[in-house]
């Protein structure tokens, strides 16, 4: 069930993209008016997440989980079915709205269920579609605009989600968890006020400029809106996001590794089809083909990852997998307009490698030292800073791009350009690594083993086995 939820929506995420110049000659528009199409999506997300963990709460994972998947499964057919642009527009801002709420409503309702030594064996199986679905998007993506229609990017959620909300409802447990105090109505219209504007700005940041009014707008409010945020929510009794969970060492810092970590792995995965494409004129396909290596060298690590957990404890696989990753891009900093596909490739797969030693292990040890009925909010929390994360990659990279291009080559950068912003990225990565070594994972590696899991899992046994 989590793993056709992460697939439909990451897939949803990506695939949009390649139908926009199908959809602009559809609706005699420009590419660039489709702009709200876009943003629409991931602004929702973030709105919505802050609600997820009290609706959690209040609801139970399931009848959430499921809700949230039959609004996707509906906002994706009315888009598909769509008469005008405003129509689309309003339509992907309902996918987003569901979005962020399935994120963390599945994580909680996986690791609510299962204990930590399993949620180890079971994030090998949850890395597939976080994997195949960003590199098999643009593909599907294509077949489908091409030998259907635009609208067929949005219908194809339907085959693939209608079979998991039945099996939900068949298979999933009911289980709720101690009943939340009354809803936080301001917390939720501050966080998702700040979360919007902010996720405004670093979307639109690439397109309209940073220092353009609305971007710089959206940016300083959202800080302004953030601050206030955690000031409110820190003083009130009964937050809807239990910002206190950061002082928890081992979930704050593993946070802070996924915030600041992912912008030089998200970022590489960005700058590729650009250095691709513009710095060596390749075509898409091309791009499309060289950047996939990265998701075998991903999985192949995660299973060494797997069976390393409880015996060396997430710090060391971490922050060994960092320091790769900023290996692998001073290489990717070597290439020239003169670098093989083949080189780049086998450099794609082995960013991968170093790649996967990070996802998996910063996730389990998150979780490791809070109580379980904690992890709704934790989940919740989680989702915040990877979305963050996600979308500060492709922001740093922009800016790492502008400052290092010349003002007269601005239309045509210099290949010098995209090696400087490998070096910033591979720099980012070595600090996050030298922090990730510093992490204290012993209650990780306890939990793995079994140590305390008698006393966190105990509750849950009849919910893990109706689960399965």
């Amino acid at each position: 069930m989590c793993v056709c939820v992460t697939f439909i929506a990451i897939v949803d995420g990506a695939i949009t993209t390649v139908a926009l110049p199908s959809i602009a000659r559809h609706f005699q528009l420009t590419t660039a008016a489709l702009d709200g199409v876009v943003v629409a999506y991931p602004v929702c997300l973030a709105m919505a997440i802050p609600a997820s963990a009290w609706l959690v709460e209040r609801f139970g994972a399931k009848r959430i989980l499921l809700t949230a998947l039959t609004g996707f499964l509906g906002s994706s057919l009315l888009c598909g079915a769509a008469a005008g642009l405003g129509q689309l527009v309003a339509f992907r801002a309902l996918q987003g709205l569901s979005a962020g709420v399935l994120f963390p409503a599945s994580a909680s309702l996986l690791f609510s269920t299962f204990n930590s030594s399993e949620q180890v064996r079971i994030s090998r199986y949850m890395i597939i579609p976080q994997q195949i679905a960003p590199a098999a998007a643009p593909i599907l993506g294509g077949l489908l605009v091409d030998h259907l229609s635009w609208r067929w990017v949005f219908y194809v959620n339907l085959p693939v989600g209608l079979p998991a909300v039945l099996f939900g409802v068949l298979f999933l447990s009911g289980h709720r968890g101690p009943r939340p105090g009354r809803f936080d109505l301001l917390g939720l219209l501050l966080s998702a006020a700040a979360l919007g504007a902010v996720m405004f700005g670093v979307s639109e940041g690439p397109n309209r400029g940073w220092s353009s009014t609305g971007v710089v707008t959206a940016l300083v409010l959202g800080a302004v809106l953030l601050a206030a945020t955690i000031a409110f929510e820190l003083r009130t009794a009964e937050p809807l996001l239990k910002l206190r969970l950061f002082a928890d060492r081992l979930f704050r810092d593993t946070n802070l590794i996924n915030l600041v970590g992912l912008v030089p792995i998200l970022g590489a995965m960005y700058l590729g089809p650009l250095f691709l494409q513009q710095g060596q004129g390749r075509t898409a396909l091309e791009s499309g083909t060289s950047t996939f290596p990265e998701a075998f060298g991903v999985l192949l690590t995660v299973q060494v990852a797997g069976a390393l957990y409880a015996r060396i404890g997430p710090r060391v696989i971490v922050g060994c997998g960092l320091a790769g990753v900023s290996a692998v891009l001073l290489l990717f900093a070597t290439c020239d307009a003169n670098t093989g596909l083949w080189t780049f490739r086998g450099y794609m797969f082995l960013l991968g490698l170093a790649m996967g030693g990070v996802f998996m292990p910063t996730t389990v040890a998150s979780l490791a030292t809070l109580a379980r009925p904690d992890l709704a909010q934790a989940s919740t929390l989680n989702t915040v800073v990877r979305q963050t994360g996600g979308a500060l990659a492709p922001a740093v990279v922009t800016m790492a791009l502008v400052m290092s291009t010349p003002a007269a080559a601005a239309a045509n950068p210099p290949v010098t350009v995209y090696q400087h912003a490998y070096l910033a990225l591979a720099v980012i990565a070595a600090v996050t690594a030298v922090f990730a070594f510093t992490v204290p994972d012993g209650p990780a590696r306890a939990a793995a083993r079994g140590t305390t899991v008698a006393n966190r899992s105990t509750p849950f046994r009849r919910q893990r086995a109706n689960a399965r």
